[in-house]
């Protein structure tokens, strides 16, 4: 049996469909029932619980060989990581007492860094948990910086005309499509080929910098001038709010930008065939960001 957290998510319904597409047995989690039909029609057992309810969780992982962890996001928790926190305290709970032995976590590249990383501290602290259990298996996907965080740029054009965010428009970034990490993840759940505690980072298909992606999204929505400006954290954190982002996320996202912009938060292997991942930004923004940007526009 796998058990999918997430799995009405970017990653863990890749991680589910691609499992059940390949006879495995499958247990996927979420609050909502409705929102996992798409699975028990494929075959798969719905589970409802909440990630931070450790008792239910524990009952989740009942039977697990093997689980795919991740921290959904939630945009307007009033404390965030304390939420990362509770989820972590279940899934660490759950792997114990099930006696689970395989795990494969989605974390991110500076997890390696115990603070002043905004939300990637709550990976930190998921890794540390984990590595803490004996006879589990754990593999840490140390992914990059996902595309999908570019999809708000989307209102923020419409309304503005340019695009706009805390991080410096000449940052290198390891831009990874969220579909591809679910692909490794499964991958990894089939074949259960890896041991002990261990870390792999996935870099995207290439490094890219916000300016990079105002000329990639700007020729796909025919607007060629289309620019980036990093504003200061006094004029996006109202932004922020206004979008439905508790005062603590709009908090925690500026530390992570400050991090990426400072280099506390970066890759520590060099790119190799092994970290790079198919889906480039072009494919992403024609596939995922113009039909959002579309529909914005529609609505607008």
């Amino acid at each position: 049996m796998y058990v999918i957290t997430g799995a009405t998510g970017h990653t863990g319904s890749t991680v589910a469909e691609k499992l059940i597409g390949a006879g495995k047995k499958v247990r996927v989690i979420s609050r909502n029932a409705t929102h996992l039909e798409r699975f028990t029609q494929q075959g798969a057992e719905a589970f409802v619980g909440d990630l931070t309810d450790a008792a239910a969780i524990t009952k989740a992982f009942s039977g697990a060989e093997a689980v795919y962890l991740m921290i959904p996001p939630s945009q307007d928790q009033p404390d965030y990581r304390g939420y990362q926190e509770r989820v972590s305290d279940a899934f660490a709970a759950a792997v114990k007492s099930n006696n689970v032995k395989y795990a494969v976590a989605l974390s991110s590249f500076g997890a390696d860094k115990a603070d002043k990383t905004g939300p990637v501290v709550g990976l930190h602290n998921l890794e540390k948990k984990l590595e803490g259990i004996s006879n589990l298996n754990a593999l840490f996907l140390r992914a990059g910086y996902f595309m999908e965080n570019l999809l708000p740029q989307t209102g923020v054009i419409n309304n503005f005309g340019f695009m706009a965010g805390p991080v410096k428009a000449d940052l290198q970034l390891p831009m990874i499509a969220t579909h591809d990490i679910g692909v490794v993840a499964a991958e990894a759940l089939s074949k259960l080929g890896f041991s002990g505690k261990s870390h792999r980072e996935l870099h995207g298909a290439r490094d890219l910098n916000y300016n990079d992606a105002a000329k990639i999204i700007g020729t796909a929505i025919s607007k060629p001038s289309l620019v980036y400006q990093q504003l200061p954290a006094v004029q996006l954190k109202p932004a922020f709010l206004q979008m439905g982002m508790s005062s603590s996320v709009a908090d925690l996202i500026l530390e992570m930008a400050d991090a990426l912009n400072t280099g506390h938060m970066k890759m520590l292997e060099p790119r190799t065939s092994k970290n790079t991942t198919s889906t480039t930004l072009e494919q992403f923004v024609k596939e995922a960001f113009v039909p959002a940007f579309r529909g914005k526009a529609v609505t607008a």
